[in-house]
């Protein structure tokens, strides 16, 4: 059964491509939903998939991008489960 999470990640996570290498490890672990980044500077996840392939997203944002440095990630579980037909890159 699907669940749905929305996931604030804080720190240098605009400009340093967090939102592309959110979205290849949402695909490569086979989770809907999307990505973008926030006026107040942080990245904002929304995503719905089985809980363990969730939780491996949520590690994953832990760390981030190559160039990223995170320094929180607030993880909000919704109640509400959307269908989405792939990993979107929401534009700014």
């Amino acid at each position: 059964m699907n669940q749905a999470v929305k996931i604030v990640v804080k720190g240098k996570v605009q400009g340093v491509c967090f939102r592309a290498a959110a979205q290849k490890q949402a695909v490569k672990l086979g989770i809907k939903g999307w990505v973008k980044n926030v006026p107040t500077g942080e990245v904002e996840i929304k995503a719905v998939a089985k809980k363990a392939d969730l939780e491996q997203l949520i590690v994953w944002c832990y760390k981030g991008s190559v160039f990223a440095r995170v320094d929180t990630v607030a993880i909000t579980p919704l109640h509400h489960v959307e269908s989405f037909t792939d990993f979107a890159i929401l534009k700014d």
